[in-house]
């Protein structure tokens, strides 16, 4: 499966974005997704995680409450709902698959990659 992120950009803090991870290649309901995301001179982070159905999600304490996940299986897209940023979010976010019948959490259960896009909160 191959997947292109879109949607980052510049922010206030307090403002909000949405992401979307655009799928190809393979049947999108048989992947749980995931976001995570990489800030500068910091490891990647996990931030959110939903299953294949969509009816599973499951996210990190530092984004809990502020950020949502999202899917649309007819579209073969995934959605990452940024509110009430800070600019401790700013850091390229990363959409990732997985043929996990499950939420899945751990970044070396993902099985494909999108090449990201950068999130830059103001403050």
């Amino acid at each position: 499966v191959q997947l292109v992120e879109s949607g980052g950009g510049l922010v206030q803090a307090g403002g909000s974005l949405r992401l979307s991870c655009a799928a190809s290649g393979h049947t999108f309901s048989n992947y749980a997704m995931g976001w995570f995301r990489q800030a500068p001179g910091k490891d990647d982070e996990f931030v959110a995680a939903i299953s294949r159905s969509g009816d599973n999600t499951y996210y990190a304490q530092a984004v809990r409450g502020r950020f949502t996940i999202s899917r649309d299986n007819a579209k073969n897209t995934v959605y990452l709902q940024m509110s009430s940023l800070k600019s401790e979010d700013t850091a390229v976010y990363y959409c990732a698959a997985s043929e996990l019948d499950t939420v899945v959490v751990l970044q070396g259960e993902y099985d494909a990659w999108g090449q990201g896009t950068q999130v830059t909160v103001s403050s």
